[in-house]
């Protein structure tokens, strides 16, 4: 079967969806099956072409045997909102000024949001006359609403076409339950919505892939607590908890935290622990993806955290199975689903998204339970084995775009 992936985030960018749509396309190719990925030339989240590259109106590679075109896209920093939706825009006319460029496909995958890249899925298939799977990642741009961006009636319009995607797309491939729920109950028929979560590369994510000694790079010694966001510093994590948190622990000098990442918020995060006088928060830039399991180990507790809003109970964030893999306790500041996961695994603490008084309480009683922090690490390690292997869920997804090939006529 031949597929075509859609998204305007991948390899050698450090997110989540490249992660995701890089493991799933080599799991598909070592199946069997003909995969190529279209994307733009690597950029987030500075806006910056990456080395190497160039932003280029077509251009193919190949990446560990995976067949990828780059188009030309608008590029600016991950911050701002006028800009960015430019930038999504273009990808979408891009993709199809070049349709007529791109290999044909059985079926293609679209992965939004952002929402752009599910109206570039569209219009391809449409050319194509293949059918499609909307791939939802996340409620775009029912997010844009929960932090406030926007509520304007052009918010409105945009939602009623992404109605209109959901119910013309072959098959829908959610990451949660709940985006499943919340689907339904707009109307769109249950047999058609697939569920794979995210899950974690554990051939990666694992005490072998440890280089460096992280600590020693941060300047701390082996003594010191030290509890750390790694991920995106967006407007939707709600960061400034950690810093409040942070405030709560001045008496506790040997506790410190990490904030490592960048995104639209990450100055503003900065500027605030100085004029805080916060010296036990650290922060650090984006690293490569192979650096990541090494702070990963760096950490006696690693924070998954997003803003209280009702939207992000519908969310796992990716960096909870990265955390259990590397057998690292998780304090989750983000309610619903994902702390219905963590919980059932017994792999950290949960507590109310938004609490700085509860992270700082729940921060005091892991750094004074080695014990039980060790027992949390390896509850959540033995839960990726069994539940939330990248391959297993590749393959899942997998059956859903043969399923959408299947409802084909003349497949």
């Amino acid at each position: 079967m031949r597929i075509l992936i859609l998204t305007d985030r991948f390899t050698p960018e450090i997110s989540a969806p490249s992660f995701r749509l890089m493991e799933h396309a080599k799991v598909w190719r070592e199946a069997g099956q003909d995969v190529t990925v279209v994307t733009c030339a690597p950029n987030s989240p500075r806006g910056i072409v990456f080395p190497g590259y160039r932003n280029r109106a077509f251009q193919r590679e190949v990446l560990e045997g995976v067949d990828v075109i780059r188009v030309w896209t608008y590029m600016t920093a991950n911050e701002g909102t006028l800009k960015r939706t430019v930038d999504y825009a273009s990808y979408l006319a891009s993709v199809a000024v070049q349709a007529g460029r791109l290999p044909e496909a059985d079926v293609v995958l679209a992965s939004s949001p952002p929402f752009f890249v599910a109206l570039a899925g569209w219009v391809v298939a449409r050319r194509m006359r293949a059918p499609w799977v909307f791939e939802l990642r996340d409620l775009w741009p029912a997010s844009i609403r929960a932090v406030g961006v926007s509520q304007s009636r052009v918010l409105e319009l945009v939602e009623k076409v992404e109605l209109g995607l959901y119910r013309d797309a072959a098959r829908v491939l959610c990451l949660t339950r709940s985006f499943r729920d919340e689907l339904v109950g707009r109307g769109i028929p249950e047999s058609k919505i697939d569920v794979v979560t995210n899950g974690v590369d554990a051939d990666f994510f694992h005490a072998g892939a440890v280089t460096f000694d992280a600590r020693r790079r941060l300047g701390l010694g082996p003594d010191a607590f030290l509890a750390g966001y790694i991920g995106t510093t967006g407007l939707a994590h709600g960061l400034t908890t950690l810093l409040d948190a942070a405030e709560r622990l001045r008496g506790r000098p040997q506790i410190h935290l990490l904030i490592l990442g960048e995104g639209a918020e990450r100055r503003k995060l900065e500027a605030a622990a100085r004029e805080r006088g916060l010296a036990h928060v650290h922060f650090g830039d984006n690293v490569p993806h192979a650096e990541i399991p090494s702070y990963l180990a760096a950490l006696d507790v690693s924070i998954v955290h997003l803003r209280p809003d009702p939207l992000f109970r519908t969310v796992i964030p990716s960096k909870i199975f990265e955390s259990m893999a590397m057998g690292v306790p998780i304090l989750m500041g983000v309610e619903g689903e994902s702390a219905e996961i963590v919980a059932e695994c017994g792999a950290g603490v949960c507590i109310p998204s938004g609490d700085a008084e509860a992270m700082a309480a729940a921060l005091t009683r892991m750094a004074g339970d080695p014990a039980g922090r060790r027992a949390l690490g390896e509850q959540g390690r033995e839960a990726v084995r069994a539940r939330y292997s990248r391959r297993s869920l590749a393959l899942a997804a997998l059956q859903s775009l043969m399923e959408a090939h299947r409802q084909t006529p003349g497949a």
